[in-house]
């Protein structure tokens, strides 16, 4: 399918495509920006760190294929993730890229992330003394006590925050506590910013724990445990968000013997498998996914359903 042929004629319109990790979006994203005429913005929380290749299944150079990749690599890991802040910076490549008549490819599973930047979504400002003693109460309780408030207060967000990320819940104590209301009610309906189409990558779940299995795998033998060694030279233990990412949070337990390295492999897959679930329920809620087969009997075909999804949108 040529780029010419391909690309429809009513001007660019953003992208996003979404779905949990393992399910082949990176590629997808690829071959959509260059059918298009596009470029990809990131939308993967994790990809936003310098350093974090290896563990987060950053796309080499050459997998990119010449395809421009913005918001990649532009945060230290010693920098705590801010959606706020990720929401300013991809409307401005966004915009960016509708101004000069190009589609931008939104490519991510962090679900916060991709609705921050194409949803009509405002994030609760912060309280220095809330943040300060809910910081305080985790240190000294550990994440399990804080989550178990927080689903009790907002299960939806208990649902959504996986028990061990203390960060997110720290905030979602905090935006109930300032708000009054809960965390998932700060959450508007499904406004767009943009005219967005977005695309679900569906990958059944006996498969997709396999490719989990064999990415972490993967990631080992590529070096993962001597990347986290270098990151770790840089901070990365003292990073509140970029520590807790899977893969890295494991490797850093085994640095401080709280487990086996090989322990800390078999964990990385669990805990994968549980996030890519939680990637997953996030996506469904939204109903202006629709979804596509990603499933190995249906992977050749996927680029080409995708394109046209895009050409039925834009023509309907």
């Amino acid at each position: 399918m040529s780029s010419a042929a391909a690309t429809p004629s009513s001007g660019p319109r953003v992208i996003a495509v979404v779905g949990p990790t393992a399910a082949g979006k990176s590629d997808l994203g690829v071959f959509l920006a260059r059918e298009l005429g596009g470029e990809v913005v990131n939308a993967d929380s994790m990809q936003l760190y310098r350093g974090m290749d290896i563990g987060t299944a950053k796309l080499t150079l050459e997998e990119r294929a010449g395809i421009p990749h913005h918001l990649l690599d532009i945060w230290d890991v010693t920098e705590a993730a801010s959606v706020a802040e990720y929401q300013k910076l991809a409307r401005a490549e966004i915009d960016r890229l509708l101004a000069e008549g190009r589609w931008p490819v939104l490519v991510g599973g962090s679900g916060l992330y991709v609705r921050g930047a194409v949803d009509q979504l405002e994030f609760p400002g912060t309280d220095p003394a809330v943040r300060a003693r809910l910081e305080e109460e985790l240190a000294l309780r550990g994440s399990g006590a804080l989550h178990a408030r927080l689903a009790a207060a907002d299960p939806e967000a208990g649902k959504a925050i996986l028990p061990s990320n203390g960060r997110r819940i720290v905030r979602a104590l905090e935006v109930i506590e300032i708000t009054g209301q809960p965390f998932t009610a700060n959450l508007p309906g499904h406004d767009s910013v943009y005219d967005t189409i977005q695309i679900g990558v569906d990958v059944a779940r006996p498969e997709l724990d396999e490719r989990i299995a064999l990415r972490v795998d993967r990631m080992w033998e590529a070096g993962l445990v001597e990347e986290v060694r270098a990151l770790e030279a840089q901070g990365l233990r003292e990073g509140r968000t970029a520590s807790r990412a899977l893969g890295y949070q494991q490797v850093l337990a085994a640095f401080a013997g709280e487990c086996t390295e090989e322990e800390a492999r078999a964990e990385t897959v669990r805990a994968t498998k549980r996030f890519a679930r939680r990637q997953d329920s996030w996506f469904r809620r939204d109903p202006r996914v629709t979804w596509l087969s990603g499933a190995a009997a249906d992977r050749g075909e996927l680029p080409d359903r995708a394109m046209a999804l895009v050409e039925r949108a834009v023509t309907a």
